[in-house]
C-alpha cells in the first residue's frame, strides 16, 4: 500500500521525483548585448565562449528568456530571396532560431554570416551573429528546446548562468 502511494505520487507530482529537479537544463546559452559574446553552458559548466554581433540599437535584439524552437543548415533568406547557401545569404551556414515575441523561431535567431568583420559589433537587426564556423560547432551541440537567455548586463556570464541554475 505504501508502495502504491509513493508510485502514485511520483507520476502526479508536479515535483521530480521528491522535489524540485536538482538538474539545470542543459546545454544553456547566455547572451550578453553588453560585451557581444555568447556563453555556451553544458554540464553545469561554461564550456566556451563566442564573439557575436548584435543589434543595431539596444532594442533590437530582443531581452528575455527564450526557447530554440528552429536549426536549418543553409538557411533560406526570405526578406531578399536569397537561397541558402549563396555567397550573398547574410544568415551564414547555419540557424538557430528562439520564440522572442512570438515568432517560433523565425524572426530571431543565432546564425552564421557573410561579414566576418561585423562580429562583435552592434550591427544586426535583431540576430546574433557568428561566425561560420563556430556557429557550425555549436549547431551540433544544441538540441531544440535549450534555452538562450538574452541580457544586457554587467555581471559575469558565471553570475548569469547561476540565476537560471545552468551552473551547478
Amino acid at each position: 500500500m505504501i508502495l502504491k502511494l509513493v508510485l502514485m505520487l511520483m507520476f502526479i507530482s508536479p515535483l521530480w521525483p521528491l522535489g524540485v529537479n536538482p538538474l539545470p537544463g542543459d546545454p544553456f546559452l547566455i547572451v550578453n548585448k553588453k560585451t557581444n559574446e555568447l556563453a555556451f553552458i553544458n554540464e553545469g559548466e561554461i564550456q566556451k565562449v563566442y564573439s557575436v554581433a548584435t543589434g543595431l540599437t539596444a532594442d533590437l535584439t530582443p531581452e528575455g528568456k527564450f526557447t530554440i524552437t528552429v536549426k536549418a543548415i543553409n538557411p533560406y533568406y526570405r526578406k531578399k530571396n536569397i537561397t541558402g547557401g549563396a555567397k550573398e545569404n547574410p544568415l551564414g551556414s547555419r540557424w538557430i532560431g528562439f520564440d522572442a515575441n512570438d515568432t517560433d523561431g523565425r524572426i530571431y535567431g543565432v546564425h552564421g554570416n557573410n561579414n566576418p568583420q561585423s562580429i562583435g559589433t552592434y550591427i544586426t537587426q535583431g540576430c546574433i551573429r557568428m561566425h561560420n564556423n563556430e556557429i557550425e560547432a555549436l549547431f551540433k551541440q544544441i538540441p531544440i528546446g535549450t534555452q538562450i537567455v538574452i541580457t544586457s548586463s554587467d555581471q559575469s556570464f558565471a553570475e548569469i548562468a547561476k540565476q537560471y541554475n545552468a551552473i551547478y
